[in-house]
C-alpha cells in the first residue's frame, strides 16, 4: 500500500482555546500537516512573515495585514479569527492621574509599542467615537517600527530613545497614558482611562455589533493560487478547532468574509483616519487572492 503523503506547511500560530485542538494534534488532515514554529510571543512572527514570507501560514495582526496588502506583499488573508477582544481595558494611566476619560487625552503624551499596533488602532478609533481627541491631537510616543518595513509613523508620532521602557515612563510621569496589549499589568499604581471598561465595551457593541478582531490567519499567495485545496482544508481545520473550543461571552468569533465585512470596513475606516495606510483599500482588495468559492 502506498504511504500517505501530506503537504507539510511551516506554521506560526499562537495557542488559544480556538487553536488548541490543532496544536495538540487532536485534529488531523489527510491532505496537510502543520509544522508549528516555536514562537513564544506570536507577534514576533509578523515581521518575518510580512518581510520575508518566512512561513507558509501564519497568524497575523489585522492592522499589519491591511498595511501589507496596501504595500503589495504576497500574502492572502483567510477569514479565520484567532484573537478578538474589546480593547478599553488596554488603555492605562496612573492611579493618581487627572485623566478621567477620553476627552481628557487631548494634548497628552500616550505611549504605544508601535503606532501600527492593532490594539492602538482600535483604541484610537474608539476614543474618537467616545468624545476623545483625533489622533493628531495627541502626542504619540512609539517604541518600535511597524512590521511592514515601508510603513512610517505619521508626523504626530515620535520615537522614544533607545532603551526606554514604556511602563516605567508612565510610572515616572514621562507619559500620561499607555496602550498595552493583551497582558494588562497587575499594578495598583495604574488604572484604566475608562472608569468602566465593561460599560464602554457594551457601548461599542451597541454601536457596531462586533468584537474588535486583533489576529487573523494568512498564507503565502503562491500557495493560495497554486493549491486552492490547501486553502479549503485550512478553513475546514480552523473551523473545526474553533468549534471544539468553548464560545466567548459574545459567542464564537465570526468566520467567513461576509460575516467579517463589518470588522474589515471599520478597521479600514479607522486606519484611514489615523494615517496608517499608504493608499486607500476596498474590502474586495483585502480578500484578493482568496479563491472565490471559499470563505
Amino acid at each position: 500500500m502506498q504511504a500517505e503523503t501530506r503537504t507539510l506547511l511551516r506554521a506560526a500560530i499562537g495557542t488559544y482555546p480556538a487553536t488548541r485542538a490543532l496544536k495538540d494534534g487532536e485534529l488531523r488532515s489527510n491532505l496537510l500537516a502543520l509544522d508549528f514554529a516555536d514562537v513564544p510571543v506570536i507577534s514576533r512572527a509578523f515581521a518575518p512573515m510580512v518581510r520575508d514570507v518566512r512561513y507558509d501560514v501564519s497568524e497575523m495582526a489585522i492592522a499589519t495585514f491591511l498595511q501589507a496588502r496596501a504595500c503589495g506583499k504576497p500574502l492572502v488573508l483567510l477569514p479565520v479569527v484567532l484573537a478578538a477582544r474589546f480593547q478599553q481595558s488596554a488603555l492605562l494611566c496612573r492611579a493618581d492621574s487627572d485623566i478621567h476619560g477620553p476627552a481628557d487625552l487631548a494634548g497628552r503624551r500616550i505611549g504605544v509599542r508601535a503606532y501600527s499596533q492593532t490594539t492602538g488602532m482600535w483604541l484610537r478609533g474608539i476614543l474618537a467615537e467616545d468624545g476623545g481627541p483625533a489622533p493628531d491631537a495627541i502626542r504619540w510616543l512609539t517604541f518600535e517600527d511597524a512590521h511592514v518595513a515601508e510603513i512610517q509613523d505619521p508626523p504626530w508620532a515620535e520615537r522614544a530613545a533607545p532603551g526606554q521602557d514604556m511602563l516605567a515612563m508612565l510610572r515616572n510621569s514621562e507619559l500620561d497614558a499607555v496602550i498595552v496589549g493583551n497582558d494588562v499589568p497587575d499594578d495598583p499604581g495604574l488604572r484604566t482611562v475608562y472608569r468602566d471598561p465593561g460599560a464602554a465595551a457594551e457601548a461599542f457593541w451597541q454601536r457596531h455589533g462586533i468584537v474588535p478582531v486583533n489576529h487573523m490567519l494568512c498564507l503565502r499567495r503562491e500557495l493560495a493560487e497554486e493549491r486552492p485545496e490547501i486553502v479549503a482544508e485550512l478553513l475546514r481545520l480552523f473551523a473545526a478547532a474553533a468549534e471544539a473550543a468553548p464560545p466567548g461571552p459574545r459567542g464564537r468569533a465570526p468566520m467567513g468574509r461576509a460575516a467579517l465585512r463589518p470588522v474589515i470596513e471599520l478597521a479600514l475606516g479607522y486606519m484611514t483616519a489615523q494615517g496608517m495606510l499608504p493608499r486607500p483599500l476596498t474590502v474586495d482588495e483585502v480578500w484578493d487572492g482568496l479563491p472565490a468559492n471559499l470563505g
